[in-house]
């Protein structure tokens, strides 16, 4: 029986891709962990602030993970969330597991924190860089129904390795802020079917961005996670080749997509076949349409 991953909380995600009972929990809600900021404010406070870290075994391979709680504020991120976060990176350095998994679903920064939120996103690139650069891939998953925006959106594709459902969604700005700062005209947050076109997991696979695709179900996402870890998610090094391989892959993508262009548009100059339907295919379908020519994510 298929299980959706985006229907699961974080605690339930980390125990149904984890070996059963392997799942130590660090910093727990018991712990009370909390964020010096929101009571001030009058805002509802969680004993975890939002997110779960720890280690397990997946597929006997010892790793570190990380879950986002997107129904606390979204998964924002602010001081405490972050710093839990930046620790398990930190921790991963010193004990060498085989990966760190993120299961990311976060609108970014939490507004209540502003600046502390903002320096605990910074702070958790760097240290996501870090874990790189000692060798230790970072592998995240996407699937839950906030999606993967702001800061977070940065902080994954700093990542080694990233796998998304087809109904998962990641981006710098999301719909709604986009819409606030330049207008309906620019891009109408209620059009659900443009932002699934321009935000959503299928668009990301195509244009490489994402390196698996999967269906929403908790068994695809395990599956994708132990081939990534046991593949060393080491494809795509921290260099300044591969930095400037992306670079150059966003200018031709500038080309490929004049102003007023849709993904539809993009899609096709691709060379994707029959992408007017892309919308209405499943993950099995996606997969086998993606170009040649679109590299998997460089993520440098």
């Amino acid at each position: 029986m298929n299980i959706s991953f985006a229907e699961c909380t974080a605690r339930e995600r980390v125990l149904r891709l984890l070996d059963v009972g392997s799942f130590e929990e660090w910093l727990p809600p018991a712990a009370r962990v909390m964020s010096p900021h929101l009571a001030q404010l009058g805002v509802p406070s969680a004993f975890d602030d939002g997110i779960a870290i720890g280690q397990g075994r997946l597929a006997t391979h010892r790793v570190f993970i990380a879950a986002q709680e997107g129904e606390f504020m979204g998964g924002g991120v602010g001081e405490v969330h972050g710093a839990k976060l930046t620790g398990l990176l930190q921790r991963a350095q010193r004990d060498r597991p085989a990966a760190v998994l993120l299961l990311a679903e976060s609108g970014g920064v939490r507004l209540h924190e502003a600046n502390a939120g903002l320096i605990a996103v910074s702070e958790v690139m760097r240290a996501v860089l870090d874990v790189r650069a000692a060798g230790i891939p970072v592998i995240v998953l996407i699937g839950g129904a906030n999606g993967c925006f702001g800061g977070m959106g940065i902080v994954a594709r700093c990542a080694d390795h990233i796998v998304m459902s087809d109904i998962a969604r990641l981006s710098m700005s999301g719909p709604e802020v986009i819409e606030a700062s330049h207008g309906v005209e620019e891009f109408d947050s209620r059009d659900r079917a443009l932002v699934w076109r321009t935000t959503g997991g299928k668009h990301r696979y195509l244009t490489g961005d994402c390196d698996v695709l999967v269906d929403d179900d908790v068994a695809a996402f395990r599956a994708a996670a132990v081939a990534a870890v046991e593949a060393a998610a080491t494809a795509h090094p921290v260099s300044l080749a591969s930095l400037e391989q992306e670079h150059a892959l966003l200018a031709h993508r500038l080309v490929q997509t004049p102003d007023g262009a849709d993904a539809i548009t993009l899609w096709q100059r691709m060379g994707v076949r029959d992408a007017a339907r892309v919308p209405d295919l499943n993950a099995d379908a996606v997969r086998a349409l993606r170009p040649v020519a679109a590299p998997a994510s460089t993520n440098a």
